[in-house]
């Protein structure tokens, strides 16, 4: 059993507002609370106008864990010059600042932030002397080529705004490391969306991020050493303590905690009427998003594989127009597709009616699924998911990604026949349930996301 706290420590976390930065973090929460520490968990924003902390509440008060509104300032304007974001964030930090100085209850101990507002880290440790760790939601591979930025700008292959100058480049850092494409890198944008600045402002956060994980002290990750061992050798200073994922006898009202949308729960029992392995999964996650067409071949291709289906189809799915089926789609899928506006994913990817899951691959989906031993089908469009595919695909062997056409368009016909490829490929299945088996091994004592979670709540009560 890990060791009982000399003294009940008390934590401030500070998510990044995106459920994808949110979840993990509030999961590593429920964690620590669990052994006896007490969290204050920073609400610092919303998702889609949908508040974080009212889906949490029922469980964070079972689990010690008590929610606060704080404005931490994330999004700096645009026209702002480097200056005036520093000082509007010094400011926006002594709000948490005078968070920890007015608790009344028991003395903040040490504060946790995600890595993309390692500022604030920053603030904390120089003003009140208060141990600070950071918590990074990608993979440690992704990170060690975010750490690549000053590398890459002194090499030529991108410019100081993190523009591609050379754009046929391959990043390598390990053989046991996907390599990365320059045209792949984490802010790159390739859904070309014309109404936001998407590269502008994910190369902006990388570059936080960079800076964040060079100066921390420590940087917790939801992964495991199993899952990534030359990506924690490259930096003895990352705890890995994944994978963060339910366990499989959670009641089915479990999931709900840490979500920004609302979870359609009528799904589990549709999958109860389902055989074994019957099903296709179809997520996006909470930013991913497709054009008309790429959502008319997806659905014409799930409809055509013939198998038993589970869609979430957020209302801003198709890049914020209104949703439109295929003329006669959901008349003709009536009994064998199953489509919701959001499902509790855990829940669902535990199920046994579960064969594979169709993901844009986030890394919070691709460790709820290699947690659970599910096979992969990969379709990445921007960030880090690229990176996560090819870990899926090539590194681990746990699933297919699939490709684009000429024109550019995952086709209905290559979704059929992947997942045919992916269903009948029996190493596959082996590489997944072994893949699950190191997971759970990884978390039980004596392994080393138990060890270096013990380490953390070390660090927690210095």
């Amino acid at each position: 059993m890990l060791k009982s706290m000399a003294k009940q420590a008390h934590i401030l976390m500070v998510p990044y507002p995106a459920q994808g930065h949110a979840k993990p973090l509030l999961k590593l929460a429920y964690k620590v609370a669990s052994h006896g520490v007490k969290v204050t968990f920073v609400d610092t924003g919303s998702v889609n106008s949908k508040p974080f902390a009212t889906k949490s509440d029922k469980v964070a008060k079972h689990n010690n864990v008590v929610f606060v509104s704080v404005s931490v300032g994330v999004k700096a304007s645009e026209d702002q010059t480097q200056a005036e974001t520093t000082m509007e964030r010094r400011a926006q930090a002594r709000n948490l600042i005078d968070l920890i100085r007015n608790r009344k209850d028991s003395e903040i101990t040490c504060v946790v932030a995600d890595v993309t507002m390692g500022w604030i880290l920053t603030e904390i440790a120089e003003k009140l002397q208060v141990p600070t760790v950071a918590f990074c939601p990608l993979s440690l591979g992704s990170l060690a080529l975010i750490c690549q930025i000053p590398k890459l700008i002194e090499a030529g292959t991108i410019d100081s705004n993190g523009k591609l100058v050379r754009s046929d480049e391959v990043i390598s850092l390990s053989t046991d490391i996907p390599p990365c494409k320059a045209t792949e890198l984490t802010w790159k944008d390739s859904r070309k969306i014309e109404t936001r600045d998407t590269e502008k402002s994910l190369f902006g956060l990388c570059k936080t991020v960079q800076e964040t994980a060079e100066s921390a002290e420590w940087i917790v990750f939801n992964s495991s050493k199993e899952f990534e061992p030359a990506a924690c050798d490259l930096n003895p200073r990352c705890l890995p303590v994944g994978p963060l994922i339910e366990s499989e006898d959670s009641k089915r009202t479990s999931g709900a905690a840490g979500s920004f949308w609302l979870e359609d729960t009528s799904c589990m029992d549709w999958l109860d009427t389902k055989p074994p392995e019957s099903v296709i999964y179809v997520a996006f996650g909470s930013a991913a998003s497709l054009n008309q067409h790429e959502f008319d071949e997806l659905a014409l291709g799930l409809e055509t594989s013939g198998h038993s289906f589970l869609w979430v189809v957020r209302s801003d799915l198709t890049r914020g127009t209104l949703l439109n089926y295929p003329v006669g789609f959901l008349e003709r899928v009536a009994d064998q597709g199953k489509i919701v506006e959001w499902a509790p994913q855990e829940l669902v990817l535990a199920h046994p009616s579960v064969a594979c899951f169709l993901t844009h691959c986030g890394w919070n989906s691709t460790m709820e699924s290699v947690g659970r031993g599910i096979r992969l089908l990969c379709w990445p469009s921007f960030a880090d998911q690229f990176h996560n595919a090819s870990y899926i695909s090539d590194i681990w062997k746990v699933g297919l990604k699939l490709t684009k056409d000429k024109s550019g368009i995952i086709s209905k016909h290559e979704i059929k026949t992947k997942i045919e490829l992916l269903l009948s490929d029996k190493s596959l299945k082996v590489n997944a349930a072994n893949l699950k088996k190191e997971s759970q091994e990884s978390v039980l004592p004596e392994g080393s996301s138990f060890k270096n979670f013990e380490k953390f709540l070390n660090l927690l009560r210095r």
